[in-house]
């Protein structure tokens, strides 16, 4: 029986704030869906030229007082980059903290405002050891 992955979906606290995030990213928004008699919205959010990956984010207009929580029992959402120094360097500008540094030139791992967990993977072969990377410790948890 053939199985196609359809999306990913997280819930959100702040959905400008997470969408932010996710542009950040270089993810878009390719389509939404609003539910007046449900109350929510649904945005879907992908690379360009990769629409049939996207990740859902679900939106209560209501609110969720339960999030942001700890969201490790998710696991997490995975993005190849093309330079995992450049990736890092530009969310750090904009104020994301790097929880798991790129000290390898291979992985990094950040969190959404929401607390999802997200790897960033050097497309190929891992980049050279690179200062100020190469030294920084680990912040919280990721």
């Amino acid at each position: 029986m053939p199985v196609k992955y359809l999306h990913t979906m997280v819930r959100v606290k702040d959905l400008e704030a997470s969408m932010r995030f996710y542009e950040l990213l270089g993810l878009r928004e390719t389509r939404r869906y609003d539910s007046e008699e449900g109350r929510f919205s649904l945005i879907f959010m992908a690379p360009p030229g990769q629409e049939d990956c996207p990740v859902e984010l679900t939106y209560n207009w209501d609110g969720d007082d339960a999030l942001p929580s700890d969201s490790r029992h998710f696991g997490h959402l995975a993005y190849e980059v093309e330079n995992i120094y450049a990736t890092c360097q530009q969310l750090l500008d904009n104020g994301v903290v790097i929880n798991r540094p790129p000290r390898d030139g291979r992985m990094a791992f950040v969190r959404s405002p929401d607390n999802i967990s997200i790897e960033l993977l050097q497309a190929g072969d891992p980049l050279p050891a690179e200062a100020p990377w190469s030294a920084m410790e680990n912040t919280g948890h990721w």
